[in-house]
């Protein structure tokens, strides 16, 4: 049965997500909900559903609903995030929030420890590894075909350069300098972790470039980043936000190596490539041939049909809360390793340990 849906906040993420329910057999579209009346009545006509100008109202006068879907934006991508989902959690709906999953990290504390005592779903956008690369790579993870990790490198951005740039004159993004690393750094370290499990020690040098600096732009857009993670294993993020144009992998490649074998993701949905470690592969000059699945595609845009759909099976499947994929909790992680990202940065590049996230207990109904 499809599950009753009601949007808040129907800009262009909110008319995104509109579109990819609509396309679900799993997703039954009710209502949208904007403060900006005129947002909320196109939408409301384009969608064939009802228009409200306030999240209590859409609840209490759509008693059916099920899931409140949050794709506010505000300052850096996510001050406008905590009150409504807060709200929603507060009415035991069910609610999967844009990324960041907030601003601040105190309030996304608060957030998750607040959506388990309701005992709700609470999911996140993390859809940069809903994607059938991710889905192949991942095989090989469970497979055992990686083995023991040695280190994880991931580059991810945007493409750009001197030339093309141009200062950003919205509000959410002007004089804000971590706008690039709270809207977007918790795309790759959520996709770092999916793979290779908690981080537990992080450090940065980060910075911007001198046609920023002219332009009076405050923006940290360069960011270098070194990790350990909890099995051992090292990584490495480069990511930049149009300050050049990335070279061999694309605008987004993942590379992850292990004693049993290597995969490397390339432009996210393009292709995943595997090279198996053999006796006998000699340790310089030869590189051996990869297993290659090339999936001919560069549309990311599916990548939101595909996390959205993973939200509504999990929702319909009953599944425990802390097997949800894309959980608050993976929100959180992400977001204390930015705020660990920044803490790095403000120190001069110092060593940061993230702050440690709240313990799993279990559900009893789930666990036998």
């Amino acid at each position: 049965m499809a599950l009753k849906i009601g949007i808040v906040g129907m800009n262009g993420i909110g008319k995104n997500h509109a579109a990819c329910y609509k396309e679900d057999e799993l997703a039954d579209l009710v209502a949208v909900c904007d403060v900006v009346k005129e947002r909320a009545d196109a939408a409301a006509e384009k969608y064939g559903v009802k228009a409200y100008y306030s999240l209590k109202d859409m609840v209490e006068n759509e008693p059916d609903l099920q899931i409140v879907d949050i794709t506010t934006g505000g300052i850096d991508n996510g001050s406008w995030h905590f009150e409504p989902a807060m709200e929603a959690v507060g009415y035991g709906k069910h609610v999967l929030v844009e990324k960041p999953i907030c601003h601040d990290v105190k309030e996304a504390r608060e957030l998750v420890a607040f959506a388990d005592k309701q005992k709700v779903y609470l999911g996140c956008n993390l859809n940069h590894y809903f994607t059938p690369p991710a889905e192949k790579a991942k095989q090989y993870v469970d497979n055992g075909e990686i083995g023991e990790l040695v280190y994880c490198l991931a580059k991810m951005g945007f493409n750009g350069g001197e030339a093309g740039y141009a200062l950003a004159g919205s509000p959410k993004i002007k004089g804000h300098p971590y706008f690039h690393m709270k809207a977007f750094l918790t795309h790759p370290l959520s996709v770092m972790r999916y793979f290779c499990g908690d981080i537990t020690h992080i450090q940065t040098f980060s910075d911007r470039p001198g046609f920023r600096r002219s332009a009076g732009d405050v923006m940290v857009s360069i960011n270098s980043i070194h990790m350990k993670f909890a099995n051992g294993g090292v990584g490495y993020l480069l990511s930049q936000r149009g300050d050049a144009v990335y070279g061999l992998g694309g605008w987004w490649s993942l590379e992850m190596a292990g004693t049993r074998g290597t995969f490397c993701i390339e432009n996210c949905v393009e292709k995943v490539s595997y090279w198996k470690a053999e006796k006998g592969i000699p340790a310089i000059s030869v590189q051996p041939k990869p297993e290659v699945t090339d999936y001919g595609t560069n549309d990311f845009g599916r990548t939101f049909n595909n996390r959205l759909h993973a939200f509504l099976e999990d929702v319909s499947n009953n599944v425990a809360r802390d097997q949800l994929r894309a959980n608050g909790r993976d929100a959180l992680a992400v977001l204390e390793y930015t705020f660990a990202v920044i803490e790095s940065y403000e120190r001069g590049g110092e060593t940061v340990r993230p702050h440690p996230l709240p313990p799993l207990h279990g559900d009893p109904l789930f666990m036998k």
